[in-house]
Order: structure tokens, then sequence, then C-alpha cells
């Protein structure tokens, strides 16, 4: 990595280890109603870590899904032999915790009433409302992608039978056949994922089916990590892997998920399995509770994300307008924690305070190599913004013992995450 300001750093980092010290008693009389709707890597840190600040309060986890299937590691299931079940995680540690886990679709939020209403009809009362939605796909902003047209051109961007779908036509390739990926301009979940996936059926293609290849059509001209990546492909995968940017027609603006193609301005591509990651949103709970904008995200306070647009409900995640800090599981874990401190303080009519912020995001390269890029935050003055010589990427021409340094970096950055987040 560049030199990042390692004080800032630690101190970012630290955050969930500084909350955990907090002494219980500060606020401990506290007995505020708070639900938390979705249970991602936002909504289960945020339930956690209430459990422990707020161990009078009535906390209440809200999920349509009685398991969590995790993004980060799932492109790893489509390159390598990682199976679904590793990225699958429960709530039976959040339950242990005092936590109350129902397993519902969440339908309506009335944020006057102060109120959430179930599929089956039930409403819950709330003090304080934490909603980690994640995102939702824009159907028919690229023409021709409907839900329908996803059954047969996956886009595998919510991990679970998406991710199974196309691992499956990955499999079923021809060795010979090009497969085809489509990414989307930003903003998306998780910036670098899509290249990591590439890489990831670069290396399928390059072990299994040796005279494929893989094109990839970018709506973008860069990317995160560009470079990084740019220098693992031209080393392993030279002869699986091409490239296109928006000024090389790589812009998909139609799909025929029937005949299995994607159409440019001026070209046409087919294959057998295509992989169309597609334009996103906030998940449709948020437009239901009034906290997302005409961009499609959800504007919030960065020192307690309440929301700028409804009272006492707080966005954390995939859903939030947070930038610079990129759409992450490690942002989503690091919002949590800073949200959840500060809904125990003004329960505890106690005013949130600022502090500092980090993401890191890594990508694996091979199934052994990973590369990563840190960004560090202040979000003091009511503003996010990102603190000048802190953070790092990771170097160009590292020798091999350094990627995969990282890579074992990012597998316990992993255990690390999912073991706080779920127990």
């Amino acid at each position: 990595m560049t030199s990042p300001d390692r004080r800032l750093l630690l101190k970012a980092f630290g955050l969930g280890a500084a909350a955990h010290a907090l002494p219980v008693s500060a606020f401990a009389r506290a007995q505020a109603r708070i639900v938390i709707v979705g249970g991602g890597f936002g909504g289960a840190s945020a339930a956690r870590m209430l459990a422990r600040l707020l161990p009078s309060a009535k906390l209440t986890l809200i999920d349509a899904n009685p398991v969590y299937t995790a993004c980060p590691f799932s492109n790893l299931v489509l390159g390598t032999d990682r199976s679904l079940s590793e990225q699958q995680f429960g709530y039976e540690g959040l339950s242990a915790a005092g936590v109350e886990i129902i397993q519902a679709m969440v339908t309506d939020v009335d944020p006057v009433a102060k109120s959430v209403a179930l599929e089956s009809g039930e409403t819950l009362s709330y003090d304080r409302l934490i909603l980690s939605p994640g995102i939702d796909i824009r159907w028919n902003a690229i023409e021709g992608y409907d839900e329908a047209a996803a059954e047969l051109v996956p886009h595998a961007w919510k991990a679970g039978p998406q991710t199974l779908l196309l691992k499956q036509k990955l499999d079923a390739v021809e060795d010979g056949d090009t497969v085809l990926m489509s990414v989307p301009t930003a903003p998306f979940r998780c910036p670098p994922g899509p290249y990591e996936r590439a890489s990831m059926i670069a290396h399928h293609l390059k072990t299994q089916k040796p005279r494929s290849k893989l094109i990839v059509l970018d709506a973008k001209d860069s990317f995160s990590k560009m470079a990084l990546f740019q220098e693992a492909w031209r080393e392993h995968y030279p002869d699986h892997l091409e490239w296109r940017g928006a000024s090389d027609d790589g812009t998909v603006s139609r799909v025929d998920a029937v005949e299995g193609t994607l159409h440019t301005d001026f070209e046409s591509f087919s294959s057998p399995a295509i992989n169309l990651i597609p334009p996103q949103k906030v998940g449709f709970i948020a437009d239901r509770a009034g906290v997302s904008d005409a961009t499609g995200w959800c504007p919030i306070n960065p020192i307690s994300f309440e929301s700028s647009l409804q009272a006492d409900i707080h966005v954390i995640g995939d859903a939030t307008i947070a930038a610079p800090m990129p759409k992450s599981a490690f942002s989503a874990n690091l919002q949590a924690k800073i949200c959840t401190i500060a809904v125990a303080r003004l329960v505890s009519d106690l005013p949130p305070q600022p502090t500092v912020l980090a993401n890191t995001c890594y990508s694996f390269t091979t199934p052994d190599e990973a590369i990563s890029i840190a960004g560090v935050y202040t979000n003091e003055n009511n503003q996010l913004a990102s603190i000048s010589g802190a953070g790092g990427v990771s170097p160009l021409g590292a020798e091999t013992a350094i990627r995969n340094q990282e890579a074992e970096q990012a597998k316990s950055w992993f255990e690390t995450i999912t073991s706080e987040a779920f127990g």
C-alpha cells in the first residue's frame, strides 16, 4: 500500500472495539423501541451492537429470509470450488443476544405514526427505526431487461439463487464459447465487484474451458483499482479476458434474453452465458418510508445516519448517499456502528458526536491473490469527506507473496465481519 495515516486508520478501524468498551451504564436506563429492517451486514451489525449498548431497549430485527447470503466472496463461488453454503449465515446469535427476530416481508412504513407494517397485516411501533434495505434492480433501465429476463441472463448482484444460476451457465459453456459480462455506470453496490467477478470468470475459463474467453462490456472508461486489475489480467488472463470501456462501444443499451444477445450502439454480442449487472437503486421499503430522493438513494446526516427527509429513521449500508464512502459490506458494518452509537445517545438525551470512518475493499484477482483499496473519512461539519493522506491502495508490480498475503487478509476480514454481525 501507499503510506496511509496509520493513526487515522487505527482510530477508524477501532471504532467497534471502542463502542464495546463504552460502559453499558451510560445507556442502561434507555427503554426505547428500536426496529431494524434488513438483516445484512448493516442491519445485523446494528442489532448486535444495540443489544450491548441498550440492554433495556426492545430490539426487533425484521428480514424476509431465514438466512442471509453474503455478497462478499460470492464471486469465488463462480470461479472456485467455494460453495454457496459458505456464504450463508443465520440469526441465532442475534436471538441469543436478546434481539427479537421476525421473518417477514415489510410492506410499508408510516413515519408519522412511527410504525412498520408487515405482509401479515401486523404493525410494529418504533421510537427509532433503522433501515438497511440494500439494493433493488432498476428493471427496464436497459431495454429488454426485466425480472423475466434475469432468469435467462442472471445479474447475480444479490447473492443466492442468481449466483447459482450464473454458475450453472458458466459450467455449461462449451470450450471455445464466448462469455459476456455487462457493467453499468455508477453508483452501484461494490464498485470493484464486477472486476473481481471478471477475474474469477476468467480463471474458470482458463482452467476449465481454455479455448473460451470473457468479454466485459463496460459503460465506464475507468473503474476502482483499474491499473491493478488490468495488471493482473495481463499477467493471468491475456487470452481469456477482454475489457471494452464506454469509448470503445462498451455501453449495453438493449438485451434480448431469449436470443442471448447484448446490443451496443454499433455492435451485437451473443453468448450462451451472459452476466448482466444492471443499474440499481435503493431497496423498495426506503421508498415506502419516504427516505429516498430523486436519485434513487437515501440522503442522510453523516454523524447519526438519520434520514435527511424523515425524523427518527436512520439509513445505513448500500442505500445511503454517503460518498466518498463506497457501497460495500465494510462501509455498512462501520456505518451500523456509528449509527447505533448515535441512536443510543439520542434515546439517552445525548447529542451524536462526529467521528472518523473507514472502508477497505479487498478484491481477488486469482483464487490465491488479492488487491485492496482503503479510504478514511471524516463526518465533521455534517459532511462526509476523505481525509487527505489517509488510506491507500495495493502497489503495482508487487511480488506474488504480497498478493497472497492480501488474499489471506481478505479471508480474515470476512471471518471477522461475519462473526461480528451474525455471531
